[in-house]
């Protein structure tokens, strides 16, 4: 049945496992915080990021990940409260929704599909990097290594890991972590390894200071925002918890605390590395400088032998791990996400079809994966530097998004702000000022991509690759809701939530 049809149960009553199909109960917290930093992904994260982040931001590497942090955790404690209020692995569209109405639902719900299918095609394209690397290191064949600029035989490497993906996605949560217990295990290991091996090994490239934790150190404006919309796609992925909160035992806590731990665990990763690379390298243009531009987005391909020696290959084994994790488990959340769309009628009814054997959402699995391999095809043969422009586009989309989300929440528990300091601050303040800020660092990023020299120098029409994708995509996502609005009008006529109605939450 269509639960468009009665939008008042919908709201007091969160839809059950059996309604979507889905298994209940799947895993417990120690599983989702594993498959949260999966999706992270720290390693490849590190590896991707690092330095475009130093390029922007020079030695203030610290600084800018602990200021991209707190917006992420403002807007948490919003998610958080939205979860316990209306638990569906909708997240963004479901809640949106709910506060704004179906239009607004649907384009968060876009802003989110899109930054997940994004990243699916950016982690197979680093996946392949690695992959490659990872057999020029073994067998002792460093052009093996350069069959990954071969644009075809990248692209059908990168068909081949995302065919793998989707099927241990299609297999279920249970079967998803135990690969993921032994893939983030790794990762976290080595990153660690490399981190004490780099202090260790530190020469005079760069003297520690505690100015690094310092972001008014930072020269611009638009540095600091380059610098966050790098930093807050960093963190991005926790968010995953809560898209298996319908799957997770004793659902809402467990998610809501997954969430959590996995994004205050990752932060700790990503200062140590970050001051540990800017030690032993610094942020220089030249040689082993993370802002070189040879080297620019893979800065372990540079570092690992001279920090880590023979061992450098479990770096590049730990990263194509990294990728491989975080590719099958980023899968959960669009597929997820798809699945809820269909299921409220923003999608067609195809969307809601679940595997019979192992109950999961199989046919939005592959639609999510179809995207995602040819966005990454189109891209790898337009682009000059695919991988850090698709990050400086999803930066732009995380913000979207979860600021979205973020001001949904305010609106959506307005009536109940003033019931206690806790409300005031968790349902009000703190997503407020988290959704200001996401919102400040998209406009900043939306104004400075328009430049054709922004990311790799890439420009379509004059204007800038990381523009015209991310605000293109957005745009597309507009044009296809006056279909959808045309082809659904049951879902598109229903009214957003005018009060909040769960009274034992309220009271809390």
């Amino acid at each position: 049945m269509n639960s468009t049809t009665n939008t008042s149960k919908l709201s007091t009553e969160p839809v059950t496992k059996t309604g979507k199909g889905l298994t209940a109960g799947q895993i417990g917290l120690f599983t989702a915080i594993v498959i949260g930093v999966s999706t992270i992904a720290p390693s490849y994260v590190v590896a991707s990021t690092l330095g475009p982040t130093a390029e922007a931001v020079g030695t203030h590497l610290p600084a800018i990940f602990i200021v991209g942090f707190i917006p992420m955790f403002l807007v948490a404690l919003g998610y958080r409260e939205l979860n316990r209020a209306m638990p569906d692995n909708g997240t963004t569209f479901t809640w949106v929704w709910r506060a704004f109405g179906p239009r607004a639902g649907w384009m968060g719900g876009w802003g989110m599909l899109a930054a997940n299918i994004i990243v699916l095609s950016n982690l197979a394209g680093v996946a392949v990097d690695f992959f490659y690397l990872f057999l020029g290191q073994a067998f002792g064949r460093p052009e093996l290594a350069d069959l990954a600029t071969n644009p075809w035989i990248n692209v059908a490497t990168c068909l081949v890991f995302m065919l793998g993906a989707t099927w241990i996605s299609v297999r279920g949560l249970h079967a998803a972590s135990i690969v993921q217990y032994l893939l983030v295990g790794l990762q976290v290991l080595v990153l660690l390894w490399f981190t004490f091996a780099a202090f260790a090994k530190a020469g005079p490239a760069v003297e520690f200071s505690a100015e690094w934790f310092n972001p008014m150190g930072i020269d611009s404006f638009s540095a600091m925002a380059v610098g966050l919309s790098l930093s807050i796609f960093a963190f991005w992925g926790w968010d995953v918890c809560l898209t298996m909160n319908e799957e997770t035992k004793n659902g809402e806590r467990t998610a809501g605390v997954a969430a959590g731990f996995t994004a205050v665990a990752v932060l700790a990763i990503y200062l140590l590395t970050s001051v540990a690379a800017t030690v032993f390298a610094g942020v220089g243009t030249e040689g082993l400088g993370l802002a070189n531009p040879e080297t620019i987005g893979n800065v372990f391909a540079s570092l690992a032998g001279p920090v880590m020696g023979p061992a450098a290959i479990l770096l590049s084994l730990a990263t194509l791990a990294s990728c491989a994790a975080s590719l099958q488990s980023t899968m959960i959340s669009p597929a997820r996400s798809m699945l809820s769309m269909g299921h409220h009628g923003a999608l067609p009814p195809a969307f809601t079809r679940i595997h019979p054997k192992f109950g999961t959402p199989a046919f939005s699995t592959i639609v999510a994966a179809v995207i995602s391999t040819a966005f990454y095809a189109l891209m790898r043969f337009v682009s000059t530097n695919v991988l850090n422009d698709t990050i400086l586009a999803l930066g732009m989309m995380i913000c979207f998004y979860y600021g979205v989300t973020a001001f949904a929440c305010v609106w959506y528990f307005r009536r109940t702000l003033r019931a206690s300091l806790r409300n005031l601050i968790t349902r009000g303040i703190a997503p407020l000022l988290g959704g200001i800020a996401l919102l400040a660092v998209f406009v900043q990023t939306v104004i400075d991509s328009l430049d054709p020299d922004y990311g790799s120098g890439t420009h379509v029409a004059g204007m800038g690759l990381v523009f015209v994708v991310g605000v293109g995509i957005l745009i597309l996502g507009a044009v296809f809701l006056i279909g959808a609005r045309n082809r659904r009008p049951r879902f598109y006529d229903t009214r957003p939530e005018t009060r909040y109605v769960r009274q034992d939450l309220e009271q809390g």
